[in-house]
């Protein structure tokens, strides 16, 4: 199989590439920074920074200063959501979950090959907060949302995606996380038998968390619904006492999309 990475890129690539290097840097990159982020030519990445510029996607802090993103571009994907009805579906399920369990509640949807944060609901008052950012590729192998979306895939399918995407290094994620296909088919067959993702320490030390698949009978998963917070709350034990309000959450997530065009169309392809 080809790598893309080896691929020649042409100007949407690199275009594309100068947006999300900018969408993790919400204080901005110096030109010289941000070249060198995205393998450009200082020069090249200056012509495009200056397209970018003049159609309103990113602007410049200070003259000779750093460049950051404008709110238009996450201004289009909230108005791709709304338009597709995802949050006004999503939210009161997910707050309600959220109240349930006392923990960051998270929505992600499967797009192509690709599993995504899209919508969450925050349950914790007080002490340890855990909110990572949205917006953000699940990463597959070690995540409770991945998994929950791979333990309904065959392991053909399940091996590509995360070959696809691969492993990672294992200094970035947590202590417990699988490294091997044979340890990830291990986990997955356990989070089949139980009907939901259950990860202790796997994404990230000292951090727990659960998912389980938005879909219906005889259908794709259109996405993943999560919990995830600190292990000294969230325990394996009460993980297990969540599971059933997680997984009728994820029911009510799955007749609910049939009103969005954007889940509808998920669920007309995988028919």
């Amino acid at each position: 199989m080809a790598n893309p990475a080896a691929a020649p890129m042409g100007t949407v690539d690199r275009t594309l590439r100068i947006l999300e290097t900018l969408a993790t840097q919400p204080a901005g990159l110096p030109l010289a920074e941000l070249a060198a982020e995205v393998q450009l030519p200082r020069s090249a990445c200056h012509r495009l920074l200056a397209d970018l510029v003049r159609c309103g996607y990113v602007r410049q802090l200070r003259e000779m200063g750093d460049y950051t993103l404008t709110t238009r571009l996450p201004a289009l994907g909230l108005s791709f959501l709304g338009a597709a009805g995802i949050v006004d579906i999503a939210q009161p399920i997910i707050d309600r979950l959220a109240d349930v369990s006392g923990e960051l509640v998270r929505l992600a949807l499967v797009d192509g090959d690709r599993l995504t944060f899209v919508a969450k609901a925050q349950g914790a008052r007080a002490g340890l907060r855990y909110d990572p950012d949205m917006g953000i590729d699940v990463r597959l192998s070690c995540s409770a949302g991945g998994h929950a979306w791979l333990m309904t895939l065959s392991e053909e399918r399940a091996t590509e995606l995360v070959a696809r995407q691969g492993f990672g290094s294992p200094r970035e994620y947590g202590p417990k996380a699988p490294t091997t296909f044979k340890a990830l088919m291990k986990v997955l067959e356990e989070d089949r038998k139980r009907g939901f993702s259950l990860m202790v320490e796997m994404y990230a030390p000292g951090m727990n968390a659960m998912a389980a698949p938005v879909l219906r009978r005889g259908e794709e998963a259109a996405g993943v619904i999560t919990i995830a917070g600190p292990m000294q709350r969230l325990t394996a034990a009460r993980m297990l006492e969540l599971g059933h309000p997680l997984v009728q959450a994820a029911s009510e997530l799955a007749i609910a999309a049939t009103s969005s065009p954007l889940l509808r169309g998920r669920a007309a392809r995988a028919a």
